[in-house]
């Protein structure tokens, strides 16, 4: 067990800095007056946190810590805390940690008693969800979906089931083929879709998944956020496979009555939807 108090003097710190995701005034002076205190800044895009820095009159010594050098910059920068500098972790925009790296960096800082403090800011995933419209009060952040198609499936199983509303990341080159994939694989889900938050060109797209993939995507720039209404009762197997499931217990002997109620029980299916298959 460990007890570690972000503002004791006797621990180390590291900080990790929430950076703006679109508009600058976002940055905090919190953030801001952190990061003059620092001896070194580690970045997962040293150019990206340089141009950010230097728009606010900043000019500090950094380091590089992105994904593929994750954990031996890691190991690095856990040194150099020690030694007695004063550093913090920025990634592009947002939380570290949050589809960025800073995991590693945070839980090898705490293996070696260094303090982990977080200066808050702004999240693409908590401003979609909040002004999303759909349930807040649990939800399931995913991030972005894998590449490979049989991976994003086998994703998207677990997705179909679960009752929480549910928020991914996703590209703009990428966003056509995510939708019809969740069309596929979730049904015809309220989705809303929100791009470039809190920049100029904000939008937020309401409606179900059919709808949305009507649109000129050629409209659609940015970085995006789906943020996808829960399980309400829909099955999670496909019309074939209830359809299968129904004959297989009718074929035992039940009724075409019993065994669409046996059915509607295992399954969790709405005993209407499967009515209206056996009309």
């Amino acid at each position: 067990m460990k007890r570690i108090k972000s503002f004791d003097s006797s621990h180390k710190v590291l900080y990790l800095i929430a950076t703006p995701i679109g508009n600058l005034g976002e940055f905090s002076s919190r953030a801001i007056e952190t990061i003059n205190e620092m001896d070194l800044i580690a970045a997962e895009d040293t150019r990206n946190t340089g141009d950010l820095l230097h728009k606010f009159g900043i000019k500090k010594p950094l380091v590089s810590l992105r994904e593929h050098n994750e954990i031996e910059a890691s190991n690095k920068i856990v040194e150099q805390i020690k030694e007695g500098k004063k550093v913090a972790y920025m990634s592009d925009a947002g939380y570290p940690g949050i589809s960025d790296p800073g995991y590693l960096l945070t839980k090898i800082c705490i293996e070696n008693d260094i303090a982990v403090s977080v200066i808050s800011g702004s999240s693409a995933f908590i401003n979609a969800l909040v002004s999303s419209g759909l349930p807040t009060d649990h939800f399931y952040f995913y991030g972005f979906l894998p590449v490979k198609d049989g991976e994003a499936k086998e994703v998207l199983d677990d997705l179909k089931v679960r009752k929480e509303t549910i928020v991914l990341y996703e590209s703009p080159h990428r966003i056509k083929d995510t939708l019809q994939k969740l069309l596929d694989n979730l049904g015809d889900r309220y989705i809303v879709l929100q791009r470039e938050l809190t920049k100029i060109n904000e939008e937020k797209i309401y409606g179900h998944l059919s709808e949305i993939l009507s649109l000129d995507f050629s409209t659609l720039k940015g970085e995006m956020v789906i943020v996808i209404e829960g399980n309400k009762g829909e099955p999670s197997l496909s019309e074939e496979e209830i359809i299968e499931k129904v004959n297989f217990f009718i074929n035992k002997g039940m009724s075409k009555k019993d065994a669409i109620e046996t059915t509607s029980i295992i399954y969790n299916i709405r005993k209407n939807l499967l009515k209206d298959l056996f009309k």
